[in-house]
């Protein structure tokens, strides 16, 4: 059984049926009080509206657990075991190399829903959930580069992906990545970064003057899990979202997937950032190995108020990935926040594509080999 999506649920329901029966017999013993009538009409509005709040959530708990279990039992994809816990892994096109997506801190494979389809008419793509997002089960720390590699190393034998492949990730995942490719080279003909997090970024300067908050406490979750428990991001429209590029199914999926709490399993990652860093720090580079970054736009980042040296030292460490390889390339996408999936996803329908073909040589080869470009 699970706890966040059965027995919270369950709890809720029985908290406000008990509170509602309870504010029901006050009600109704009051008539034989000899209390002030200003008393008995204070405590009755008050009793009516505590015993109305209680059925609400009652309501709303079972309402949004019984939509959250039919959305869990039909993942996208397929679900495989891999040293005895559950992963999903949703592929789709055909042809060699695949591309693998691996989604940034908080997100699952959901995310590459707008770009996935059209990549898929070039090769093979698969996108999975990490431990702990989507519909791949929790595990327990550390959640760190080499524990994340192997674990997609299992998946992608178990769901037969053994060919040849391109790994494809988002901010946190390009730590991932590179531990992967440095495991598993055999398996490993290119890699693509979207906007990647570089191994040990938080002892930057600039980072360091300007931290990340500190991850809430368990107190300060708690009210978030209990909110998502009983129902209220779906009362309140926002497991219904729509996402602009998405089509309707995949848009469908990921607003419903907006309403599941993810925090533990962000939280752990974050935990073993660090150590991720310094596992992967050393690695590369990779010869020639080709090598595709996408980057955020410095001018929008500084235009939404991040202070200047983060931006400047964000934009040096994504130039400073070319060094992986003497077959890389860099494309800043003009306009784009750091989900360049989202805002940008007619830069990497374009250019991925092209990478493919480039790989598989029935396209010419770049002739500009360690450039930065702003498309």
């Amino acid at each position: 059984m699970n706890f966040a999506y059965d027995l919270i649920p369950v709890l809720f329901v029985l908290m406000g049926i008990l509170v509602a029966w309870l504010a029901t017999r006050r009600l109704l013993s009051l008539r034989s009080r000899s209390y002030p009538r200003w008393r008995k009409a204070t405590e009755g509005v008050v009793l009516s509206l505590l015993g109305l709040a209680a059925v609400l959530v009652a309501g709303s708990s079972a309402f949004n657990a019984v939509v959250l279990y039919r959305f869990r039992q039909s993942p996208p994809g397929q679900t495989f075991l891999v040293d005895g816990h559950a992963m999903r892994i949703e592929c789709s096109g055909s042809g060699s190399p695949a591309i693998v997506l691996d989604a940034g801190l908080g997100d699952d494979g959901l995310i590459w829903g707008r770009v996935q389809p059209a990549l898929a008419r070039t090769t093979r793509v698969c996108s999975y959930d990490r431990a702990g997002f989507g519909w791949s089960d929790a595990l327990p720390p550390p959640r760190d580069a080499d524990h994340i590699a192997t674990e997609l190393h299992g998946l992608l034998a178990e769901a037969h992906v053994t060919g040849p492949v391109v790994l494809m990730g988002h901010s946190i995942a390009g730590i991932y990545l590179r531990d992967y490719a440095s495991r598993y080279p055999q398996n490993v003909v290119g890699l693509i970064f979207v906007d990647g997090s570089t191994p040990l970024q938080n002892r930057n300067p600039a980072f360091k003057a300007h931290p990340n908050p500190e991850p809430p406490s368990w107190l300060e979750v708690l009210p978030k899990k209990a909110a998502i428990a009983a129902g209220i991001p779906r009362l309140l429209g926002e497991c219904s979202r729509t996402f602009r590029g998405f089509d309707p199914h995949a848009a469908k999926l990921l607003a419903e997937d907006e309403c599941h709490d993810r925090s533990t399993a962000v939280a752990r990652e974050r935990e073993s950032f660090d150590r991720s860093g310094e596992e992967t720090v050393h690695t590369g580079p990779y010869g020639t190995l080709p090598i595709l970054i996408f980057s955020q736009d410095p001018a929008r980042t500084a235009a939404q108020g991040e202070p200047m040296d983060v931006v400047m030292a964000w934009n040096q460490m994504q130039e400073n990935l070319k060094q992986l390889s003497t077959r890389s390339r860099r494309i800043v996408a003009k306009g784009s926040t750091h989900y360049i999936q989202g805002d940008r996803a007619d830069l990497i329908e374009r250019e991925v594509p092209k990478f493919i073909e480039q790989i598989r040589g029935t396209a010419a080869q770049p002739t500009d080999y360690g450039s930065t470009q702003t498309n």
